[in-house]
């Protein structure tokens, strides 16, 4: 029989931007009753990010799917006293605010705890709630330059600038998602909630396990930490082809690699897996060679059944129609009753007994404020009453 884990837990979403958004359509997914707290007349910034669908930002619908939006303005005191009514019957708080933030509005881990001790609260920030960066602003770019995973390539150079967002999806987004998943089954067995402390520079140092490991040995060849990994390797590295588009070889393990030799008619190759320094170099240039005489796709091709850990370097439009992608049906498209068709990723968990949780759109800017509220208790004249004072 087929379930939807989270179904039964709430969750009051009050994140902005990436991090916590992505973690919530992830817990939504997995059936949780997502409602997304938005100030009035603004909104989550990611709405007006272009590119545009229509009016709402393309970014936004796609990481908001399987939400409600309700708009409050917090920072008066009948918006939090509305809040703290959400807090009492909901199971977790996700929130991305600079530390202190929450306390100044009244709304800290401890008020929230008063009035209902099993409420988790995930805070998701760039630093953490403590320590001498802990007010710093910053971005994915900061968290990864303070990490040491903002890298030149061996060759020299700027360090390259990653076109996938490291720190806040793996030291935000999954860490928050795995924490609070654990959370929540600790509350089962203690009937307590807590709250949870996430920072996305955390998250990049401490699941740099590779960089850990070979930190000393690297740095008494004379090379610097993380450069195994980054293009150092000739049997791991990315090569031109002849059309000027670029493969992925892999051949870490010397299987592979011999694999890879033998398939390329260079036997001469095979015993030269680990050389380093000139050795290295001279393999290197001999096997950007062999890449440049002939096209990316026809590499493919070629080695197709060498099993020697190749692939294409893909654009994003040639990953979304990359035969793998499209077998695991990763790609979906909805549509939005306002914005029209809507291109989103499903949750990538394949599993028998897992249920979807549905489709449901991005929801419009407070698209569900009155329908919370009546949840809530209030009636029609005291919705009203929250509107015309700019509540929500």
């Amino acid at each position: 029989m087929k379930a939807k884990p989270l179904q039964g837990i709430t969750v009051l979403d009050l994140s902005r931007l990436l991090p916590g958004p992505l973690c919530t359509l992830h817990l939504a997914d997995l059936g949780a009753d997502v409602i997304k707290v938005e100030e009035p007349g603004i909104g989550d910034y990611s709405r007006a990010i272009p590119p545009l669908t229509k009016h709402i930002s393309t970014f936004f619908l796609t990481v908001n799917r399987n939400k409600k939006s309700i708009t409050l303005d917090m920072r008066k005191q009948a918006g939090r006293e509305v809040l703290l009514k959400m807090i009492e019957t909901a199971d977790v708080v996700v929130e991305s605010f600079r530390p202190g933030v929450l306390k100044k509005l009244g709304l800290a881990y401890a008020e929230m705890e008063k009035i209902n001790p099993g409420i988790i609260l995930c805070s998701i920030t760039g630093y953490g709630q403590t320590g001498p960066y802990k007010s710093k602003a910053g971005h994915d770019l900061n968290y990864q330059g303070y990490a040491g995973i903002l890298r030149p390539p061996p060759s020299g150079g700027k360090p390259i600038i990653p076109n996938f967002q490291i720190g806040d999806i793996v030291g935000g987004t999954q860490n928050a998602a795995m924490a609070i998943l654990a959370a929540i089954i600790s509350k089962n067995t203690t009937g307590k909630g807590q709250h949870l402390d996430i920072s996305m520079l955390d998250g990049l140092v401490s699941q740099n396990v590779v960089a850990l490991a070979q930190k000393d040995s690297m740095e008494t060849m004379g090379m610097d930490t993380a450069d195994m990994l980054n293009g150092l390797l000739h049997c791991y590295n990315v090569y031109e082809t002849q059309d000027g588009k670029f493969v992925a070889l892999g051949a870490l393990e010397f299987k592979f690699w011999e694999k890879f030799c033998n398939a390329i008619d260079r036997e001469d190759l095979v015993s030269k897996h680990m050389v380093m320094g000139e050795a290295a170099a001279e393999v290197s240039a001999e096997v950007e060679a062999v890449f440049k005489s002939k096209t990316r796709d026809e590499w493919i091709v070629a080695l197709d059944d060498a099993d020697c850990c190749i692939s294409p370097v893909n654009t994003i439009q040639e990953a979304l129609e990359d035969p793998q992608i499209l077998h695991r049906e990763l790609v979906q498209t909805g549509q939005h009753p306002e914005e029209g068709d809507v291109t989103y990723f499903k949750l990538p968990i394949t599993s028998e007994g897992l249920a979807s949780a549905g489709e449901r759109q991005a929801p419009l800017l407070g698209q569900h404020t009155e329908e919370v509220l009546l949840g809530l208790g209030y009636d029609i004249a005291g919705i009203a009453e929250l509107k015309s004072s700019g509540v929500v």
